[in-house]
């Protein structure tokens, strides 16, 4: 039995008090930084291929269904607005956008449609495909992986179950163990934080390796809003040393962001 479908090391949930759930489920997730912690070694290597290809003007597609597509689709919608970077990294569900709120039936059985979603974005050699299944067998994401690696794609994945069949077509498997969930099957719990956090380090990682943050700044994020054109004010008063706030201010808003607007300054 896959690790993810073994029963949960508490057998009478429906028996516990509040407290008691709680607790327990805090004691299980603190196993999750642990597992993934054995993983960089894997989530490594798969960054540095990402960043080799990504000067060459490549791409990350992140494939998924359910919640391991709604995790990608949540990481590759931040990089906009965090690193002021479009395009570079894209979220793709079984079952389309309509699914990142309703489940739609039978979406992910699919070997041969996960594919056919990356191919609307014309890939390349310079691309990588992920596929992110919690369970590994989800055929949408081992269809899209192992046709994506056909073409000539990079490809990793990232799955909690040892011998998974899309570890055993990506070039770069980050298998994350978390054990047994809480609730048993339930992988939006452990397996779902294990993922989120490996997807944070890879996206973030290949940022800050491609020159998107300065110190532990983000240089390039979108102004979309009052608190971060506030933030980049004062990142720009930090870095200049310019005491008069409004002028940081104006000189942020009128060079759209801190990178551009402390080398008009600079300069």
């Amino acid at each position: 039995m896959r690790t993810t479908e073994q029963d949960s090391n508490y057998g009478h949930l429906d028996a516990m008090n509040s407290g008691e759930l709680l607790r327990a489920m805090n004691s299980e997730d603190r196993k999750v930084a642990e597992a993934v912690e054995g993983c960089i070694p894997q989530i490594e290597a798969l960054v540095d291929a990402i960043c080799e290809r990504m000067l060459r003007g490549g791409r990350v597609f992140y494939t998924g269904a359910g919640t391991s597509g709604r995790l990608g689709i949540v990481d590759a919608s931040e990089i906009p607005p965090t690193y002021g970077v479009k395009g570079r990294f894209i979220g793709l569900i079984a079952g389309g956008d309509g699914a990142i709120r309703t489940a739609v039936e039978g979406a992910e059985d699919n070997p041969l449609q996960g594919w056919k979603d990356i191919e609307v974005f014309e890939p390349t050699p310079d691309d990588t495909v992920i596929g992110i299944a919690a369970s590994g067998t989800t055929p949408y994401v081992v269809g899209a992986v192992r046709e994506a690696r056909s073409h000539g794609l990079l490809t990793g994945c990232i799955t909690c179950n040892e011998g998974a069949p899309v570890a055993a077509e990506a070039e770069h498997p980050i298998i994350c163990v978390v054990g047994p969930e809480f609730v048993t099957g339930s992988t939006r719990m452990k397996a779902g934080t294990a993922t989120k956090l490996i997807l944070n380090m890879i996206s973030t990682s290949v940022m800050i390796l491609l020159g998107h943050v300065k110190g532990s700044r983000m240089v390039d994020m979108q102004l979309s809003n009052s608190k971060l054109v506030d933030r980049g004010t004062r990142m720009i008063m930090d870095e200049t040393g310019i005491s008069d706030y409004e002028f940081a201010r104006k000189l942020l808003l009128e060079h759209g962001s801190v990178r551009k607007a402390v080398d008009a300054y600079a300069g």
